[in-house]
């Protein structure tokens, strides 16, 4: 499987708001240019996350987005499987009826555990992707 650019910048975008959690609400053209990416990609990123209640906004001078719940609390699981409609490699692990086979399918066995392994894997918070990303910026401080 490979995750789109969508789930990637996604999960860019709220480790960046984990980051700043107790700073305050941020701007988008701030994380853009943090990340490097477009501000109208992330704010095309920015909508199912506010939808499915990962981000507030503030209005204001002083306004921007934040995150709606504590980094301890959001799953990298949870972003990817927003972000991909699923983590699923074929479609018969999800919807089983899609196919006759499914009930005897040793293929379909496989692609439900790897799936599910993967998920699993993807069980860290936003809280240790921070945590993470702090060790690492100590450990190569030369690096952007």
């Amino acid at each position: 499987m490979k995750l789109s650019t969508r789930s990637r910048y996604g999960t860019r975008l709220l480790l960046e708001m984990a980051r700043n959690y107790n700073g305050g609400p941020m701007q988008l053209g701030e994380i853009a240019k943090r990340l490097g990416v477009s501000v109208k990609y992330l704010e095309q990123i920015i909508i199912p996350l506010k939808k499915a209640g990962y981000i507030d906004s503030v209005r204001g001078p002083k306004g921007g987005h934040i995150l709606a719940r504590p980094p301890a609390e959001v799953t990298v699981a949870e972003i990817v499987t927003l972000l991909e409609d699923g983590v699923t490699l074929v479609e018969c692990v999800e919807y089983p009826s899609v196919c006759g086979r499914s009930p005897i399918c040793p293929t379909r066995v496989l692609w439900k555990a790897v799936s599910e392994a993967m998920l699993a894997q993807m069980h860290v918070t936003l809280a240790d992707l921070a945590a993470q990303a702090e060790a690492l910026e100590k450990q190569f401080p030369q690096l952007p």
